[in-house]
């Protein structure tokens, strides 16, 4: 089984849970679902506008949450909520804009420029199909490779968050290379982060329609409100921000997620013990 948990009260949030909330007026537990309807419910909003954005934050070994993806996808899309689906996993200036619903998965894989060895298509085609097949545009919103050399040099990226957010980023460097990176390596890594998130952020407001939702599927790190995507919007943009989290531990602060999807727990690995080998040689 997996769970929904709610986490904000009022606008769209609430209407999105209200059903359950008749309940009682006390805070409701997490609602258990089925993986089948593990995915946001539009039939709930009851008169609440839903999000321009939507953000979809996975843990990348996580299939539970690509699965929750292709499953929300499949809901909105049935709903005609979709405006578009927003990929970190392919780059910005690909899209499936033009092609037919009725397009194979190899011209797909082709449009979007597929890489299928950092991305690996049996996990994340299933839900860039069930969009295109609904007709429902899939852009890739990454940055592009080749401009990370110049990114990493850029020092306008370093000012763009508060300072103990940025830290922050720098943190999250450090911690994420288990130490590794030398100092000095720190904040072109994190120039690069930020730039991502603004290409992204870029690429979902060029996709915003009246009435509909744009869908954007990134690690969970990207999505996070107070350090990631969200910081990139235009102003006056709704936002909801979801998490996949496998197990019981917290992946984020309350203040950066309105919603925490949670799946199994996954077998403990020692991510940096490999890390570490893989850099010996």
């Amino acid at each position: 089984m997996v769970q929904i948990k709610f986490i904000r009260n009022g606008g769209w949030l609430s209407g999105l849970l209200g059903m359950a909330l008749l309940a009682g007026c006390a805070s409701p537990p997490p609602t258990t679902v089925s993986p089948a309807n593990a995915e946001f419910d539009l039939s709930a909003t009851a008169g609440s506008k839903a999000p321009d954005v939507l953000l979809l934050g996975e843990q990348h070994d996580a299939a539970a949450h690509q699965q929750w993806q292709q499953a929300t996808v499949a809901r909105w899309a049935a709903q005609q909520q979709l405006a578009a689906v927003v990929l970190e996993m392919a780059d910005a200036g690909h899209s499936t804009q033009g092609l037919a619903p009725s397009a194979s998965e190899a011209q797909v894989q082709q449009a979007l420029a597929w890489n299928d060895k950092g991305w690996p298509w049996r996990h994340y085609g299933p839900a860039v199909m069930t969009a295109v097949q609904a007709g429902v545009p899939v852009l890739g919103g990454n940055l592009p490779r080749a401009q990370m050399r110049e990114v990493m040099q850029q020092t306008r990226w370093d000012s763009h968050l508060p300072a103990t957010a940025w830290q922050r980023q720098l943190d999250a460097i450090a911690d994420g290379h288990c130490g590794l990176l030398p100092a000095s390596q720190l904040a072109p890594m994190a120039r690069i982060q930020l730039a991502k998130d603004e290409s992204m952020a870029k690429t979902a407001a060029s996709q915003l329609q009246q009435g509909k939702t744009v869908l954007l599927i990134a690690g969970r790190g990207h999505v996070l409100r107070s350090i990631g995507i969200p910081t990139w919007l235009p102003a006056g943009t709704r936002s909801v921000v979801a998490i996949g989290q496998a197990g019981d531990q917290a992946q984020a602060d309350a203040t950066d997620r309105d919603w925490v999807h949670s799946t199994p727990a996954l077998p403990a690995q020692d991510h940096c013990a490999a890390l570490r080998e893989k850099w010996k040689k």
